[in-house]
């Protein structure tokens, strides 16, 4: 994508963000897209009414920081450093949902049992980075070492929120929306017993038949 439909995609990002209510109550938020070795991101907390003008490039070795406000700079190296880790992903959202911030804040993990998460990858428990201040060397480098497993793409942020990544911002947003949901799900399912697990196998199950279907249409 050019530089004009990279950040038009951002803007789209942050309204579906709104729109499907994934944001808390004071719509904050940040959201980032690499291209390369740098990345769009947001300069500011508030995304519920982003503009283009509330974007800017950074390097992933932190180059041009300047143009983002001292006391959002702290963010950036979170976002660069997990680029630089994970050459698959290419954007990543941070925000504070409903539920799934509530399993943040009871620093529990959240289980893989909503059969859609399959469909998105996500086949393995969404850890609980331990807490550490925002964007403090402790806090990015709880969050890379759970990224070291391929098999992780969200990762929930003590007492904070979570952090999702993806091939690209839509892949990130689809994968938000389905933990949110799962998050809600398993809340009101514990009312109920208690939320299942699914079959050992259901992960390679259902990625057999997503791989058939593409073959065949």
């Amino acid at each position: 994508m050019n530089t004009q439909s990279i950040g038009q995609n951002l803007l789209d990002t942050a309204d579906r963000l709104r729109d499907r209510e994934l944001l808390f109550h004071g719509n904050h938020a940040n959201l980032s897209v690499r291209s390369g070795e740098r990345m769009l991101m947001t300069r500011g907390g508030d995304v519920a009414q982003l503009r283009a003008d509330d974007l800017d490039w950074v390097g992933l070795d932190g180059s041009g920081q300047e143009a983002f406000q001292p006391t959002f700079r702290e963010v950036i190296e979170m976002h660069a450093k997990v680029y630089s880790q994970r050459r698959d992903f290419g954007g990543i959202i941070h925000c504070h949902p409903a539920h799934l911030t509530a399993f943040a804040i009871a620093q529990q993990p959240l289980p893989a049992v909503y059969e859609p998460l399959l469909r998105l990858g996500i086949h393995e428990e969404v850890p609980v980075v331990a807490w550490a201040p925002r964007g403090s060397q402790e806090s990015v480098e709880g969050i890379l070492r759970a990224f070291v497993n391929p098999a992780i793409s969200a990762v929930l942020l003590s007492n904070h929120g979570v952090l999702v990544a993806g091939a690209d911002l839509g892949e990130a947003l689809a994968r938000l929306t389905a933990l949110e949901e799962a998050a809600e799900l398993v809340l009101h399912a514990r009312a109920l017993g208690g939320a299942k697990p699914l079959p050992k196998a259901a992960y390679e199950e259902v990625v057999g038949r997503q791989h058939q279907f593409q073959m065949t249409s």
